[in-house]
């Protein structure tokens, strides 16, 4: 007698008939039956239908599932029958979805996940990241395509940002000086505009936190030193008219130009404490609902004006001074731009500061640099432009103007380069088909995902569209579609892994051989053709990006484990080398290196950095870091920098490399250790266990003398 069966989580539990006559009248109903009279019967017949089955075999779920099924086709009632497969096959997608989804938040619950270095451990980022896997579950199983959901899955390609997938973008370079002029609005007032710069840094901070509650990536001034300049020359009037009404009341007379010279001072030491208090902000204030910092990013080093150039010297102090114990600030990204007859030689106005921005990065790792007069930033010479966040560049735009501000990236996904190698077994015209194909598949999902983000409205974002700061948003209303505005926004074709895709295809990546770096070349080469095919196909802003490889870069290198093995050279470690870069764990120059991956800047026109990794901060050192930053300026890169160890004391501050875990000055076991992953700087501790291994295998490219600064 059936009186007991297995449920798929392998419980034994009692037989209710009931439950088979209700899911066949469901069935039924579907279709338009309403006779639960013969759902009854054809219960009854299943159940005979089981009756031989010996006694010591407890049946599952599934064969009383697939007796249903028998038993409705034998009976005649096909549609039924179709209809309860269909029924079932519900069924077992949404189990398996809760689930998966399950499984996720308890991992969530057990540590939070390190997909994202910038995010912590508090309670409130488990509650995002809980939010995120419900988002991204239902994003694979509701909304996607099932030949994306799948090349997702499988690892062919990756969707950034899928738990985001439909409900906002990327990032922006957001327009300050017209949110200062102008005042906004951030939900809770209006915020006039400023008079001071303590005022206007500490609104800047807040512009930052508010948009990055709107969007998923990284938030950036293009022009601070420009934007924030007129409100030093605010303060110098504000100081002025102090000091002139307190010697007023005080009867006391006094040059105007003595008066000046004091107003002058004083509004030095309000901008350094301004950008202080600023630098402060964006390391302690924290945005969505209080799970990271504003992932933000500044651009300075061009205006040369008086209060710009005083904007970029106190930031660069201030930075270099540190936190309260002198630890080293992860946040803001500082991108110093490097421009011929402005900064780059002795006789340019901000030489200085780009000497300065030098010996700050001699200990601090940032500024990185940006370059102004690489091939393909020259034509925008005029306008400038800035980078963000890891990378990140937008400039070029087939809907308008090419402007910086006031546009970002909407959505990318990155390609696996490494699979299609292995795939193709060393044919270099079946990897050139896969390549195509590949291309085809992530240019179709952009599009798709386009279709859901240009449908969002106004209304649904209070502050990135509410406030204008995106261009041609201005005259949106609250149910508009938000389209008018993105189409200027940008959607990119990722990759990862070049140099162990050539590995498979030729047996040496690009710092091995020079055959290997000219098929390097052309690959990349064909990726930007086939974006500026699909911007003239679709008129929509398609760019290349050099891929930042976070948690995708272990993610795909375990997939193609599983799937292909263990392969020398390509999946013998935890991750793939990030976008073009010559491997972490390959001993090569310095210069040599620049001199590899500076062809590669060009065609990454969505982004690109390359780095140096030196074996300790070289202080007292700055011809030698300033040779490397001219080779990386002579060999047409567009974004680079200097990476070290920086180790901090949490007890003294000592900053240094502390190779112990103690330090050697106080004995403290409180040792945070600061490195750049992918673009940004993190702390070791934050790091995912791939990107953990990659730190570990960065093999130096350059010994530098650490020369006394007294003696420079």
């Amino acid at each position: 007698m059936l009186t007991q069966i297995r449920k798929r989580d392998d419980r034994i539990v009692p037989f209710n008939e009931t439950k088979i006559t209700d899911a066949i009248f469901k069935a039924a109903q579907s279709i338009g039956g309403e006779d639960r009279q013969t759902a009854m019967e054809v219960t009854l017949e299943v159940i005979r239908s089981l009756h031989d089955t010996p006694a010591d075999y407890i049946l599952s779920v599934e064969d009383i599932q697939d007796a249903v099924e028998k038993a409705l086709i034998e009976r005649g009632h096909a549609r039924t029958a179709k209809a309860y497969i269909l029924y079932r096959e519900r069924r077992s997608m949404v189990r398996e979805g809760r689930t998966e989804l399950m499984n996720a938040v308890a991992e969530i619950l057990k540590e939070t996940n390190r997909d994202n270095a910038n995010v912590g451990n508090s309670p409130s980022a488990k509650v995002l990241q809980i939010s995120e896997a419900a988002s991204k579950n239902y994003y694979l199983k509701r909304v996607l395509a099932a030949e994306e959901s799948e090349a997702h899955i499988d690892g062919d390609m990756y969707i950034h940002d899928l738990s985001w997938y439909g409900k906002t973008f990327t990032c922006l370079q957001i327009p300050l000086d017209k949110l200062l002029r102008e005042g906004f609005n951030n939900g809770h007032g209006y915020i006039r505009p400023p008079k001071g710069i303590k005022t206007a840094a500490a609104l800047a901070a807040i512009i930052l936190q508010s948009n990055q509650n709107d969007m998923h990536g990284g938030q950036s001034f293009g022009y601070f030193d420009r934007d924030m300049g007129h409100y030093v020359e605010l303060e110098l009037l504000r100081q002025i008219d102090i000091l002139k009404e307190d010697f007023e009341a005080a009867g006391v007379t006094v040059p105007e130009e003595k008066i000046i010279e004091v107003a002058k001072k004083r509004t030095e030491d309000e901008t350094y404490q301004a950008m202080e208090g600023f630098i402060y902000n964006l390391n302690t204030m924290h945005s969505r609902a209080g799970a990271q910092v504003p992932f933000s990013s500044i651009n300075f080093g061009t205006d040369i004006s008086w209060s710009g150039r005083m904007i970029t010297e106190k930031f660069l102090l201030a930075y270099e001074k540190g936190l309260g114990r002198g630890e080293t600030p992860l946040f803001p990204n500082v991108c110093f731009k490097v421009k011929d007859e402005v900064n780059y030689e002795p006789e340019d106005p901000n030489y200085d500061l780009f000497q300065l921005s030098m010996r700050v990065a001699c200990s601090r790792l940032f500024p990185n640099f940006s370059f102004q007069d690489s091939t393909f930033n020259a034509p925008f010479r005029d306008e400038e432009v800035a980078y963000m966040g890891c990378r990140t560049r937008v400039i070029s735009d087939v809907n308008g103007m090419s402007v910086t501000n006031g546009r970002g990236n909407l959505s990318f996904s990155t390609i696996n380069l490494p699979r299609l190698a292995i795939r193709a077994e060393k044919n270099l015209s079946v990897f050139w088909k896969y390549l195509d194909e590949a291309v085809d598949l992530v240019i179709k999902q952009l599009l798709n995902r386009y279709e859901v983000q240009k449908n969002l409205k106004m209304k649904d974002f209070p502050f990135l569209m509410g406030q204008h700061l995106y261009v041609d948003c201005e005259d949106l209303k609250p149910n508009d579609s938000v389209e008018k505005a993105i189409r200027h926004g940008s959607l990119s074709i990722g990759f990862i892994g070049l140099a162990e895709c050539l590995k498979t295809l030729v047996g040496t990546h690009h710092g091995e051989s020079d055959s290997a770096q000219a098929l390097g070349l052309s690959i990349i080469s064909h990726l930007r053709v086939r974006c500026d095919m699909a911007t003239n196909d679709h008129n929509l802003n398609f760019t290349l990006l050099a891929t930042p490889a976070e948690q995708l870069s272990g993610k795909f290198t375990k997939l193609d484990k599983d799937k292909y093995g263990l392969i020398p050279g390509v999946t013998d470690k935890d991750w793939y080398t990030n976008s073009f870069h010559v491997p972490v764990e390959y001993e090569i120059d310095a210069f040599k290196k620049i001199a590899l991956e500076g062809p590669y800047h060009k065609y990454c026109n969505a982004g690109h950095i390359s780095y140096i990794e030196l074996p300790s901060a070289p202080k007292g050192n700055l011809e030698a870091f300033e040779a490397i930053v001219r080779a990386m300026y002579d060999n047409d890169m567009g974004y680079a920098a200097v990476n070290f160890p920086v180790d901090i004391c949490k007890g003294c501050g000592l900053n240094g490399v502390i190779e112990d875990d103690t330090c050697p000055k106080c004995g403290d076991d409180h040792i945070s250790r600061v490195r750049r992953i992918t673009g940004y700087l993190s702390t070791l501790d934050n790091f995912n266990d791939s990107k953990l291994a990659e730190a570990k295998a960065r093999k130096t490219h350059m010994k530098i003398p650490v020369k006394s600064p007294e003696k420079n």
